[in-house]
Parts: structure tokens; sequence; C-alpha cells
């Protein structure tokens, strides 16, 4: 049986997408989204400017502290712009949890002169935590959705499964690390000898491995990183939830908490679609859970709007701010130190 290609997955995925968009928005008056936008306040509104600022600034913590932990003191501002610079490609390109990572490993590079294996490894530790964090948090939402009744096709045994070692995969994989074990290193010694002696490859692995490698020296090193990671990732989604609980709740929508995690949810999972930002699956998601939730479907919208409002933007500057570091030639000083494995 042959699988069906990647590009004719997109055919088939966009119609139902906008479909699905246009049946959720088929009832909503224009003037009730407007009623509800307009009733925003300018404090409410810089309110949530101020704590997406927190935020994104909290969302180079880990990274800066896993780099302190290597020996290499780098600029945490930089760390900053280089997130951004990271989030803008990666919101822009289908997919919205990867894509803007090898600009990150090559300004550690171009810019602070780290060796391949040192760049790569920090910013993968970084990428494995904030999605195992993520996917507890999805994990989190899912049982509240199915404690809810809200997606009963959902309480298939063997689809509960499925969906739980899927989330499971990136904090198996830290596991993983953590015990010494290296998964990726393993996959790529049992690839065909021909993929293994390709020019690429022959780069690409050695790094590849060395970075997994230092990741389980430096937790062996240093095990005090963990507990700082993982309660930086609880705090950054604890601000992640208030953020978008006081989001609703400007817009008139009264929800508990265990409700605003089940919207908060709907609206991560869309992001995991292969479209750039998530779109259309974000607006579709968040008229259809407010829905659910008996709330009214100009604030499923009204949220979505605020939301990309929010992301683009970030995601503008975030592009902006890689062009300008591209055309910038200046490299800062050489880390003081390593603790290379």
């Amino acid at each position: 049986m042959r699988s069906i290609p990647l590009r004719r997955w997109y055919f088939i995925l966009w119609p139902l997408l906008l479909l699905l968009l246009f049946w959720a928005l088929r009832s909503i008056p224009l003037y009730s989204v407007l009623d509800t936008l307009a009733a925003l306040r300018l404090y409410q509104l810089a309110i949530l400017g101020a704590l997406n600022t927190v935020i994104l600034f909290l969302l180079s913590s880990r990274w800066w502290l896993i780099l302190r932990a290597m020996g290499y003191q780098v600029s945490y501002l930089s760390l900053l712009g280089y997130r951004l610079a990271s989030f803008g490609i990666s919101y822009f390109t289908p997919g919205g949890q990867f894509g803007g990572e090898p600009l990150q490993v090559y300004m550690l590079r171009r810019r602070h002169h780290l060796p391949g294996a040192a760049a790569l490894a920090s910013v993968s530790l970084d990428k494995v935590i904030e999605l195992a964090a993520s996917f507890t948090f999805l994990c989190a939402g899912f049982v509240l959705i199915l404690n809810g009744g809200l997606a009963h096709w959902l309480a298939h045994s063997q689809t509960v499964l499925a969906i739980a070692v899927l989330l499971a995969l990136p904090l198996l994989y830290f596991l993983a690390l953590l015990g010494g074990f290296h998964p990726i290193s393993f996959l790529i010694q049992r690839l065909p000898a021909r993929i293994q002696k390709t020019p690429p490859a022959r780069r690409l692995l050695p790094v590849i491995s060395a970075a997994e490698k230092q990741t389980t020296f430096l937790f062996r090193q240093n095990p005090l990183l963990i507990l700082w990671m993982l309660l930086l990732s609880a705090l950054t989604w604890t601000l992640m939830l208030l953020e978008y609980w006081l989001m609703l709740s400007f817009l008139g929508v009264d929800l508990s908490l265990s409700q605003a995690v089940i919207v908060l949810t709907a609206a991560r999972l869309a992001f995991l679609t292969p479209a750039p930002g998530g779109l259309v699956a974000l607006e579709a998601g968040q008229i259809f859970i407010l829905q659910l939730l008996g709330s009214e479907s100009a604030a499923g919208v009204s949220a979505s709007l605020l939301i990309r409002i929010r992301d683009v933007a970030t995601g503008v500057f975030g592009l902006w701010w890689a062009g300008m570091l591209s055309r910038s030639g200046a490299a800062e000083p050489v880390p003081i130190r390593t603790t290379d494995p």
C-alpha cells in the first residue's frame, strides 16, 4: 500500500480546514465580534502586553542557564534576540514547533564562536525541555477534555493510548539522556552504510552524537540544573495560562481554571497542525471549544484575533531582528571557559 506524499496531504488538509472555519463562522455576525473587541479597555491591553513581554523574556531563561552550566557566558539579551528570530521563522513556516532552531545554533557559532556540538547540545536540550513541558500541559488538557465529555471520539482506549505515547516522547527522550542512553545516536548507528557515508551525514552525525554525550555529561555534572529548568518551565506555563485566562476574562468569557486549561489546550494543539502559525486551525478550534463550554462564538473569534495579532507582531519583529543579525558582521567575545566532556 502506497503512502500519500506530504504535498498531497496539504491539498487535503487545507480545504478541510477552510471548510471547518467557514462552517464555524457562518452563524457569527461580524458586529458581535467588533462589539466584543471594542469593549476592551486600554489598561486591559496594557496588562496583556506587559504579561506577554514577561513571558517572552522568561522563555530564554532555560537556554541561558544551560549555556552558563556548560561554561559559556552569553548575553541574556543576545539569547532573547535569537529566540525571537527563531520564533519568527518557526511561526511563518508549516509546523509551529520547529523551524528556527538551526538559526539559534548558527548564531551561537557565528557570533560567539561556540563549538558545533556545544551549540547544538544547548539548543536541543532547551527544545526537549520545552516540548516535555508543553506536552505535559497538553496531557493535562486532554484529561480535562475527556473528563468533561467534550470529545467522545477520543474516549476509545486505543486513541487515548496513542495520544499518551505521542505526548510522552519528549519526556522519554529527556529521561533517556538523563540515564546516559543516547537515542538519536543509537538510531544513527543503525542507518544504512550508504547513508552514513554521504558528505552531509559525515559532517552532521558526529555533531549530533557529541551533543547527546555533552547533554548527559551536563546532567551528571550539575543535577540541580534539571530542577531549575523544570521550575522555569512551570512558571512560564503558569504565566501563559494566566495571560490566556485574563484575555478571555477581558472579552467577557467567565471560565473556571480547568476550563481555561481546556481552551488553551485547543489553542496549543492548533500550532501542531502543518500550517504556518496554526492558520485556520486556531480560529476554528477556539470557536468550537468555547461553544462547547457554553460561551458566545464571537468570543472565540475575538480571542483568535488577539492571539493572531500578538503572534504575528512578535514573529515579524523576530524576522526583522534575524535580518539585522544576518547583516551584522561583529562577533561578540569568545566564551571564557568550556566544560566539554
